[in-house]
């Protein structure tokens, strides 16, 4: 059955949407007074040690606002990236089920672009890392990113391989976990991060689970929503009998 781009694309940018709000309203619930928590605490160094901060340009009241912008904007861009890859899957198995599709490519676009980076570089609060450093730290984890991406999509290829030349389940799972182990051996070959981290460990360790679970949900969450749009848009098309195939009377 063939589906229109323009009409993954559309999906894609729903689905992503939906699980963004869903995403952005799990961390203004959760994540949130964490973050306040953490600017507090900066704040308060600062007065310590005499240090003058910035003004805000921003108010914290008007920064819970835009979280669900940002994140309703963010869900849809991957949506739509998401749509992309999924579009180029179809177009070379246009057969192939909708939901587990769409679960297996939120799987891995969670491991690899977002999971392995993570357990290399853990997300930290405000007020961790020195401004100086910003460059070296974004291309360290552009560099995660790229060990990841490149990690998956060889366990990817390597498994539909295998799955063709019939090996065995155990075996075609443990090679996919052996690449991903392999990935994220790699990435400890790329420099540590240079600033300390002198929050509370029990603030960090919050903020970092509850960066987990807030991108956990967002996949999730797109994984649910384009996978349930792309079996409703399946089950329409098959109950659509062309004219040409209704019998004379």
């Amino acid at each position: 059955m063939t589906t229109s781009l323009l009409s993954l694309l559309g999906r894609g940018a729903l689905a992503g949407g939906a699980a963004g709000l869903v995403s952005g309203g799990f961390s203004y619930l959760f994540a949130e007074p964490v973050l306040d928590r953490a600017v507090h605490l900066e704040a308060a160094r600062e007065e310590a040690s005499g240090t003058t901060a910035a003004a805000e340009v921003f108010s914290r009241s008007t920064q819970h606002a835009g979280l669900f912008v940002a994140a309703l904007v963010t869900g849809a861009a991957i949506g739509v990236l998401f749509a992309l890859v999924y579009a180029i899957l179809h177009r070379r198995d246009p057969d192939g089920a909708p939901w587990k599709r769409s679960l297996m490519l939120a799987g891995a676009g969670f491991t690899g672009l977002w999971l392995l980076p993570f357990l290399r570089y853990p997300a930290n609060p405000p007020g961790v890392g020195d401004p100086g450093t910003i460059d070296a730290r974004s291309s360290a984890w552009l560099a995660a990113v790229g060990i990841g991406l490149v990690a998956v999509v060889l366990a990817w290829r390597l498994h539909a391989w295998m799955v063709q030349r019939e090996y065995a389940v155990p075996l075609r799972q443990l090679t996919v976990l052996a690449v991903l182990v392999a990935a994220l051996a790699s990435q400890f070959a790329l420099p540590d991060n240079p600033d300390p981290v002198t929050a509370p460990a029990t603030l960090v360790w919050d903020f970092r689970l509850l960066s987990v679970a807030s991108t956990g949900l967002l996949w999730a969450g797109l994984a649910a929503a384009f996978g349930l749009l792309g079996v409703r848009a399946t089950r329409a098309g098959r109950s659509e009998v062309p004219v040409s195939a209704v019998p004379a009377a």
